[in-house]
């Protein structure tokens, strides 16, 4: 019996204290946001900001409060070229509406991380990474992509997203369109079938994944509430299609 203690507590000292420690949360969420070239500065404005409105509003801090452990973790990501992926906020728990003040605040203050190209398959790499290290523990595991262009970089985006999605891994989209005459190069963010059907046959996957379209940068702060309350609360694709 003395030796099985012995034993256990030599294998609870070999358990790294972060791993031990590991903080119950509903979901751990990494919001990914596109910062490539076609996000011009008054667009990438209205991401952040659309961001910080989205993350505090009253019906997502309802939805975050309303699981078994009342909070989920976030880590914020802004993304472009294939060697170009920035941790804007890292891992942090929300739990009532002021950490997500404190969340959106920090977006707001931290200045734009780089421009460049799209690579959507780094991007999803990269956020597979940082679920490896998170300090918290969740069943749910969900990357947000916000992106408007296809993939463009790095390796094939289907391969990433089948990867991410064996690891019990799901990714949603919120897609947002450009009007074809705004667009300096319509093969990129207006693609055949259009941009959200690309989305949802190439990035997308995994339990319950969706995509959700805004209109335009403009719409991006309406469009992410809705979808992250779709998303916290868990509820099925299709209930909810649109940025509307």
């Amino acid at each position: 019996m003395k030796m099985m203690v012995a034993l256990l507590g030599l294998i609870l000292l070999s358990v790294s204290p972060s791993a031990r420690a590991a903080e119950p949360v509903d979901m751990l969420l990494v919001m990914a946001a596109d910062v490539s070239r076609s996000v011009t500065q008054s667009k990438f404005k209205l991401q952040r900001e659309g961001a910080a409105a989205a993350i505090t509003h009253p019906d997502v801090v309802r939805a975050i409060t309303s699981g078994p452990n009342r909070r989920i973790a976030i880590c914020f990501v802004e993304w472009a070229s294939a060697n170009m992926q920035n941790v804007v906020v890292d891992w942090v728990v929300i739990g009532d509406g002021a950490s997500a003040r404190l969340f959106g605040d920090k977006l707001i203050e931290t200045p734009r991380s780089f421009a460049g190209s799209t690579s959507i398959s780094a991007a999803i790499d990269f956020a597979v990474g940082l679920f490896e290290r998170a300090p918290f523990a969740a069943d749910r595991k969900v990357i947000d992509v916000s992106g408007d262009g296809n993939n463009i970089g790095g390796r094939l985006i289907t391969d990433a997203r089948d990867d991410a999605v064996a690891r019990n891994i799901t990714i949603n989209a919120l897609v947002i369109l450009t009007p074809l005459e705004e667009s300096f190069r319509p093969e990129h963010t207006n693609p055949p079938g259009g941009l959200e059907k690309y989305f949802q046959e190439n990035v997308i996957g995994g339990q319950g994944a969706f995509t959700i379209v805004a209109e335009n940068h403009g719409a991006f702060g309406r469009a992410m509430t809705k979808k992250l309350i779709q998303e916290i609360a868990g509820f099925p694709g299709p209930q909810l299609a649109s940025g509307d």
